[in-house]
Formats: structure tokens, C-alpha cells, sequence
């Protein structure tokens, strides 16, 4: 089993920035593939960015290229989402997952974040 726990959401201006954050538990961290995803209201959820065990491979949706930088302390259980330059398309529950098997088999129950214009 693994637990996530998402922090950072919030409401933030058009241009503005926000860092998400993931605690992970019950399981070694620093062997999963950690990944964030996003729901929109009326949408499907998407895949945002995912980041490997190490921290060396990271891959990102063309939407948020740029942008956004996903990252890792293997040291604090933690993987971390930096969302720079936001835009109101960004506003959707955040979730951080976990990469078992080569599937997303954990999640966290998400955090919100609201960008406005």
C-alpha cells in the first residue's frame, strides 16, 4: 500500500505561481515512478508530468511544457510540482500518483487549484 497526501493548491492570479507538494508513505518512495495529473470541471483527467526514480527522467504534457518542473527528495519522501506562469486553463484538482508495475496504481485525493484572470 501507499499513501499520498497532496499540499501547495490554493487560488492563485493569471501569471502567478504555485508549489504542489506530495508526501509519500508505506512503501520505498525512491523505487516508483511518481507522476501528477489534473481534473477540470466537466473534463477527463489528464496526465501533467511524471518523474522516475531517480529524478534523472522527467516528461511533461505539451500544455504545461515550459512551465511547470517536476522534481523529487527521495531523502523526504516528497515529489514536488512548480507551476510558473498560470494560466486560468490551469484551474483543476491536482493529483499525485504512484507508478507500480507500469501502472498508476496509487493516488492521493488531490488538491485544488484555482487560477483566475
Amino acid at each position: 500500500q501507499v499513501q499520498l497526501v497532496e499540499s501547495g493548491g490554493g487560488l492563485v492570479q493569471a501569471g502567478g505561481s504555485l508549489r504542489l507538494s506530495c508526501a509519500a508513505s508505506g512503501r520505498t518512495f525512491s523505487s516508483m515512478t511518481m507522476g501528477w495529473f489534473r481534473q477540470a470541471p466537466g473534463k477527463e483527467r489528464e496526465f501533467v508530468a511524471h518523474i522516475n526514480w531517480s529524478g534523472g527522467t522527467t516528461y511533461y504534457a505539451d500544455s504545461v511544457k515550459g512551465r511547470f518542473t517536476i522534481s523529487r527528495d527521495n531523502a523526504k519522501n516528497t515529489v514536488y510540482l512548480q507551476m510558473n506562469s498560470l494560466k486560468p486553463e490551469d484551474t483543476a484538482l491536482y493529483y499525485c500518483a504512484a507508478n507500480i508495475g507500469s501502472s498508476w496504481s496509487y493516488w492521493g485525493q488531490g488538491t485544488q487549484v484555482t487560477v483566475s484572470s
